[in-house]
């Protein structure tokens, strides 16, 4: 058992583009009922700690949402908006100057980690600005394996405009390997090295997975197929159902083996683990019984699998309906490191501690999106959901109506208005996008990648 007052291990699992009932946990369905779920080790880690079922990432797409985790704060705070994801094209365009990215400047959670005495490493995908104006290493890992961009194939790593991108802190790689597998092996070998080190950890394992292309293990000749047609690693030729499920339960049995290089150190007690996606699903995935996708305000794009494990202090088998967003975590570990908050960059995530220990204790909060795919603006207070979009407004109880099909703007049009008022208020206290922006391919140019308290 863990000393008493021992500082917490952290293990910060991030999937790319799962959907919200992917996993057997939430009502994951399988193709073949013998087989049974494709995440038996995120079924059994949700059964051994907490699960979440109001869990939301901070937006619909995976950039803004890391840029959430990796402060605490809205990504709104970055000057420009961080609505959309950084293009990979942008890197490669003279006319546009250093891209859009997470200012190294900012204090960010393997920052505060960093200086409080944590070692820090994160292993898999970044996509929050490309070396080298920005990079982990520029923003508090100490150690870094994994992707620069949004998406790469998962045997060339390639990204979507053929360039190699595997790199093993600030220069580039080369491995053989299929890329969940390399996340997995690279995220174990770091935990082997944590073996009676006098330092506590962060480990971010940021996975690509299931992001597209749909590859499995098996599928090494598509990747060469895609590479020798041209074709766009995000392609619509190509995948399956079985595929997707497949690269899920990849992804599983590297969190499994993740789990047992804690165990072989003796760190599983006191390591706090949580999983979630970035986003909500794509293409294949399930979302039931939500509507919607990523890119999405509907509940299919923005709730997502929460699992937390820890069994020092986060009692088996419970779950929570505590509204909760990704930028939470952020000051939910630095309370259970007993590390302060930056005072240059006031959070606006709140600790999630309260309900780790007693899943039962919830709070009231509201909490806000917008993106500007389809001019979409969401607010969710309690059981509402206010949603705004070029289609015009909508108003859904959520506590009877999960899939947002009963819209009662016009039976309850005070409730709107009211709703309508308080997103507008909030909107006020971040900035916005400047007139004309291209969101995805915004730059430094006038100090737009400055942060603001």
């Amino acid at each position: 058992m863990p000393q008493v007052g021992k500082r917490p291990n952290f293990i910060f699992i991030l999937a790319d583009d799962l959907g919200y009932a992917d996993l057997g946990c939430y009502g994951g369905r399988s193709l073949h009922a013998a087989r049974g779920s494709c995440s038996p080790v995120l079924d059994r880690m949700a059964a051994e700690g907490l699960r979440f079922t109001d869990g939301y990432s901070n937006s619909p797409v995976c950039s803004p949402t890391r840029f959430a985790l990796a402060t605490g704060r809205y990504q709104y705070r970055l000057r420009g908006g961080w609505d959309e994801p950084i293009a990979s094209a942008a890197r490669t365009d003279p006319g546009l100057g250093p891209v859009l990215g997470l200012p190294p400047g900012h204090a960010t959670l393997p920052s505060l980690l960093r200086d409080a005495g944590y070692a820090t490493a994160l292993v898999g995908k970044w996509h929050l600005g490309y070396a080298p104006h920005f990079g982990p290493l520029k923003s508090g890992y100490e150690e870094f394996f994994g992707a620069m961009s949004g998406g790469l194939d998962y045997f060339t790593h390639c990204d979507t405009g053929g360039t190699h991108d595997l790199w093993e802190g600030d220069r580039q790689v080369e491995h053989i390997g299929y890329l969940t597998d390399l996340i997995s092996q690279r995220s174990v070998d770091y935990i082997g090295r944590q073996c009676g080190a006098a330092k506590p950890f962060l480990l971010s394992v940021h996975y690509t997975a299931p992001h597209w292309p749909w590859e499995t293990r098996a599928d090494e000749s598509e990747a060469r197929t895609l590479a020798k047609l041209r074709e766009h690693i995000g392609h619509v030729s190509g995948g399956s159902v079985e595929t997707y499920l497949s690269m899920i339960h990849h992804m599983d049995e590297g969190i499994g083996g993740i789990l047992e290089a804690l165990k072989s150190i003796g760190a599983q007690e006191n390591t706090l683990i949580v999983f979630t996606s970035d986003n909500g699903g794509e293409r294949y995935s399930d979302v039931w019984p939500l509507m919607g996708k990523k890119m999405d305000l509907l509940e299919g794009g923005i709730r997502v699998p929460y699992i937390v494990r820890w069994p020092a202090r986060v009692k088996a088998g419970g779950t929570t309906a505590q509204l909760a967003m990704t930028m939470d975590w952020m000051p939910t570990f630095l309370e259970a490191a007993g590390v302060a908050a930056h005072p240059e960059y006031p959070l606006d995530g709140l600790s999630l501690m309260p309900v780790l220990d007693n899943p039962a204790a919830t709070f009231e909060r509201e909490l806000f999106w917008r993106t500007n795919f389809r001019n979409q603006r969401a607010l969710r207070a309690g059981r509402w959901k206010y949603l705004s979009t070029e289609d015009g407004e909508f108003l859904y109880d959520l506590g009877r109506d999960l899939r947002e099909r009963a819209n009662r703007a016009k039976r309850e049009p005070e409730r709107l208005a009211a709703m309508r008022a308080r997103y507008a208020e909030w909107e006020k206290t971040v900035p916005g996008v400047p007139e004309g922006a291209k969101p995805s391919l915004i730059t430094n140019k006038g100090n737009m990648a400055t942060p603001t308290p």
